[in-house]
């Protein structure tokens, strides 16, 4: 039986991960939950899996605690934004499996992420990178041609500039396919999100940012494919459900039955890719710009998102503000030549801050 702590318990990705714990009470036991604003789901979570309260904390310090302090076998990281940094990196030192959903960890730690992680410590969550990794199964590193990441388009696909201008909070909010939480739902719909994860693919599996591409496909039911150098694609694809990268996140690499519908062939499918236009989504432009120069660069791109998204909810900017107010952060930011935890906390800060008052300039 393996012993689980969840980290952003009362979250899309956190409630998910419970649902398949008590279907499967067998295998999994919850000894640990980390939860946010919602303390009363919190509660009858705790209640509902028998942890006892010193084990159910909520923010992310309390969460660096617990995992240092309780005997588990994988830690579910859900907490949205950087600061789920320090419990990625607590889960690390403490040689726990990391099931990571957390992707802004990854992201803004870098090199600090990686070089802590052991050989296969990092099992990722998002349904691109479990894609990536079950395809990447067929062949070895050096085989490999291409990453390409799948992008649903969000709620504005086929939009144009002009199009984008007028969107509303209300509209970013309206995924076709998934549903997911206020941040990452409207990261999907500036393609800010899919840029995070280009990042991410390059961190997790070592391939440059010039071998990793995206492709729509509104279906979102192939979630990512690996190109080899013989021209062969190998593909994952399950109809959208996210419990099918949780589970194999507690368990990877091996596989338990009935966790999500497979795509029924009896009836006709129709699939459709079509290229992402950098130019309307410059979020994805900017990102393999921030990636390629590291260091803090990828924590200031996502501190200034995370500042945008907020004001752009607030109705104190416009949808297309929201990568503008990123690119001018990025470019104003010099960055030290080492990277460290201070240096990233730093830039972090520094990002907000200068974020904030392109913001207020533009309100």
């Amino acid at each position: 039986m393996k012993k689980i702590i969840i980290l952003g318990s009362t979250g899309s990705i956190g409630t998910q991960a419970l649902e398949i714990i008590e279907s499967n009470p067998d295998k999994f036991q919850v000894v640990g939950l980390v939860g946010n604003t919602n303390q009363e789901l919190l509660h009858n979570q705790s209640q509902k899996f028998k942890v006892s309260s010193g084990k159910t904390v909520i923010g992310a310090e309390a969460a660096v605690n617990l995992i240092e302090d309780t005997e588990a076998d994988v830690v579910i990281n859900g907490i949205t934004g950087s600061v789920g940094l320090m419990p990625t990196l607590a889960t690390l030192r403490t040689g726990k499996v990391l099931a990571l959903a957390n992707k802004e960890s990854l992201i803004v730690g870098g090199r600090l992420v990686t070089e802590a992680a052991r050989e296969g410590q990092i099992v990722p969550v998002d349904s691109e990178h479990s894609a990536l990794a079950q395809c990447l199964l067929s062949g070895t590193t050096n085989e490999v041609a291409k990453l390409i990441l799948t992008a649903s388009g969000g709620p504005f696909r086929g939009f144009s500039k002009s199009q984008l201008a007028s969107v509303t909070p209300v509209q970013a909010l309206k995924h076709p396919t998934w549903t997911m939480g206020k941040v990452v739902t409207t990261n999907s719909a500036t393609m800010v999100n899919k840029g995070l994860e280009i990042i991410e693919a390059h961190l997790l599996f070592k391939v440059p940012f010039d071998r990793i591409s995206v492709t729509v496909h509104p279906q979102s039911v192939v979630h990512s494919m690996v190109e080899f150098i013989d021209g062969s694609i190998i593909a994952q694809c399950s109809p959208p459900d996210m419990k099918l990268p949780i589970a194999l996140g507690m368990t990877w690499p091996a596989r338990f039955p009935n966790i999500s519908a497979p795509v029924d062939f009896t009836q006709s499918h129709n699939w459709s890719f079509e290229p992402l236009d950098e130019e309307v989504f410059a979020a994805v432009r900017l990102a393999r710009e921030v990636g390629h120069k590291g260091l803090t660069y990828p924590a200031v791109y996502n501190a200034a998102n995370e500042q945008a998204v907020e004001a752009f909810h607030q109705n104190r900017i416009g949808f297309l503000e929201i990568v503008e107010v990123i690119e001018e952060t990025v470019q104003a930011h010099k960055a030290d030549s080492i990277l460290s935890i201070e240096s990233v906390l730093e830039a972090e800060l520094w990002a907000r801050s200068f974020a904030d008052k392109i913001i207020d300039s533009k309100h």
